[in-house]
């Protein structure tokens, strides 16, 4: 009762906001619902008077259900068939998210850029866009703004990829009889699952080629999400070390206090998925527990739209905008240039 007595009004308030912009995100799945909560939740904050009730339940949802939405995440890695069929475009993955994280931190040193906001920009644009951002804002202990930025800098590249890729493929010479090339491109140099979807389902239709673009592009992505992993483990133990040689000169700092513990449980989830598949267990009984995942990370954004103040945001937004455009164009340029190398294209 005293959950709901302090939180009940800041929950309801997201779930408000989130439920629309679920159905909304379905409708315009190059948008998403992630950012159009994140959009609604910033309009809707300017005209609160009083956010004092609604404060306690918006932290809540946005720090715990984010926690929550990533450990769901890991349903939907079945890590054995993501790394079989991803294999060949593996090099090229392990390549874009190298040049992607190197170029954000220059960018961090040269333009003094917050660390936490180049992070989340470095590991969105390599990886996987919003599942990123979610999965590494409480590991990092990211505050709501920098999400925020960082979900709008991703948002606008993913969504001129989808536009312009189509098009820049055709003209760069991509094969428009298989669509391997254009598959595996759209999968390592767009952002966001749902704008990868979105090229190469434009790719198929733009010359009949079914599925099979589409097929190829997720396939992809997936592989390319599995970087969540290392990465997040890496960036919770240079935190954990920090916060212990930090806590090292007053009071003693334990680990299980520090380091955090949902990390374990989103590999544990993915592991649970890999072993029940290769037993034979049917990979749809996941689908539910993806698409809450899915809900709660929507959910989650409207949390943190609420408290962003997007007048801010605006002002800021310059340098992340520019480290978001350098690491899009680095992705794009070592895809093209190893799978040139690799007689792909």
């Amino acid at each position: 009762m005293n959950f709901l007595k302090n939180n009940g009004k800041g929950v309801l308030l997201c779930l408000c906001i989130a439920v629309p912009s679920w159905f909304l995100g379905k409708q315009f799945p190059i948008i998403g619902g992630a950012v159009i909560a994140i959009i609604a939740g910033m309009i809707v904050t300017i005209f609160l008077k009083n956010k004092t009730p609604f404060e306690a339940g918006v932290k809540f949802t946005s720090k715990k259900i984010l926690q929550w939405a990533v450990i769901l995440l890991g349903f939907g890695l079945n890590l054995n068939v993501i790394l079989q069929t991803g294999k060949q475009s593996l090099p090229i993955i392990l390549s874009t998210i190298t040049v992607s994280l190197v170029i954000a931190f220059v960018l961090h040193k040269a333009m003094r850029i917050p660390s936490k906001i180049s992070t989340l920009i470095g590991v969105g644009s390599s990886i996987c866009g919003g599942s990123a951002i979610a999965a590494t804002a409480p590991v990092i202990d990211a505050d709501d703004e920098e999400v925020a930025q960082a979900i709008s800098v991703i948002f606008f590249f993913n969504v001129l990829a989808a536009l312009i890729f189509p098009t820049f493929g055709k003209l760069i010479g991509f094969s428009t009889i298989s669509g391997e090339a254009f598959g595996i491109f759209a999968g390592t140099a767009v952002n966001d699952t749902s704008s990868v979807t979105a090229a190469a389902s434009t790719w198929d239709n733009m010359w009949g080629l079914g599925s099979a673009t589409l097929d190829t592009a997720v396939t992809v992505k997936l592989t390319r999400t599995l970087a969540i992993i290392p990465i997040t483990l890496v960036l919770a133990f240079l935190r954990t070390r920090s916060e212990k040689n930090e806590g090292s000169e007053g009071k003693k700092v334990s680990l299980k206090q520090i380091f955090p513990m949902f990390i374990l449980y989103f590999i544990a989830a993915s592991i649970i998925t890999t072993i029940a598949v290769s037993c034979g267990i049917d990979s749809g009984v996941f689908s539910p527990v993806k698409e809450l995942s899915k809900f709660f990370i929507v959910l989650a954004m409207a949390a943190i739209g609420l408290n962003t103040d997007i007048v801010k945001l605006i002002k800021t937004g310059g340098k992340p905008i520019v480290m978001g455009f350098c690491c899009w164009t680095g992705i794009t340029a070592v895809s093209l240039l190893m799978q040139h190398l690799m007689g792909l294209w």
